[in-house]
């Protein structure tokens, strides 16, 4: 169905927090315990020109996946740590993605969902990352 999606993305790096928040159309479905969340990214985002689809199912595992002008597949998988290509115009590296948490209110009419997940890149710390989306019927 098509939604409105509400993002707000958060990413600490020691002290520094960046905020970015995007209010964009998308497509959602659920199958099964598995929801589905697509939408173009924009400028806001950094990565105008690509298309992120998340996939959550229940609070076990979510991923993201961005596919056009940056290239990325990140597994966010419960006390668990992946290691996940990272693929943006000035060159690819793989990063490690440890997840803290994964609140999923989703149903099929829409509902919220929260990740919280740290990344490293060779065993060093990165940043401190939250993600929270709200689907509504469009």
């Amino acid at each position: 169905m098509d939604v409105m999606i509400d993002m707000t993305s958060v990413q600490i790096v020691n002290e520094d927090r960046t905020v970015t928040e995007l209010v964009t159309e998308g497509v959602y479905r659920m199958e099964g315990d598995t929801a589905h969340i697509s939408y173009e990214d924009s400028e806001a985002t950094g990565f105008e020109g690509s298309v992120t689809e998340v996939e959550v199912q229940g609070e076990r595992l979510a991923s993201i996946r961005r596919s056009g002008t940056a290239t990325s597949n990140l597994v966010i998988e419960s006390n668990k740590k992946h290691y996940c290509h990272y693929a943006m115009p000035f060159g690819e590296m793989v990063i490690g993605v440890y997840t803290h948490a994964i609140r999923n209110r989703l149903t099929p009419e829409g509902g919220e969902l929260f990740l919280r997940y740290t990344i490293d890149m060779n065993g060093s710390y990165l940043s401190d990352n939250e993600i929270r989306l709200s689907v509504r019927k469009a």
